[in-house]
């Protein structure tokens, strides 16, 4: 998340340095960016949303089923120790 904040600013500082370019190739290669840019800025949006309401919804199995969550915690513990022994 935090990778594709640092890529969206780093397109929004180019093209706000080159807005003074006037030649078509430019303002087309610009504006194309400028949509990229957005598409990506919803996308981030999104996945924010989504991981908000996933942690939710977790908080919300655990609580509700405190035992069974602490053994399949166990239980995935146990299946990777076991895995990383036997190397």
């Amino acid at each position: 998340m935090t990778n594709l904040r640092n890529v969206v600013e780093g397109a929004e500082d180019l093209l706000n340095a080159t807005a003074d370019q006037t030649a078509p190739k430019h303002s087309q290669a610009r504006e194309r960016l400028r949509t990229a840019l957005e598409s990506a800025k919803g996308a981030c949006q999104r996945m924010q949303e989504n991981a908000a309401a996933a942690a939710k919804t977790a908080d919300r199995v655990i609580r509700d089923h405190p035992y069974e969550s602490i053994g399949v915690a166990f239980g995935v513990g146990l299946l990777i120790g076991a895995l990383i022994a036997r190397k």
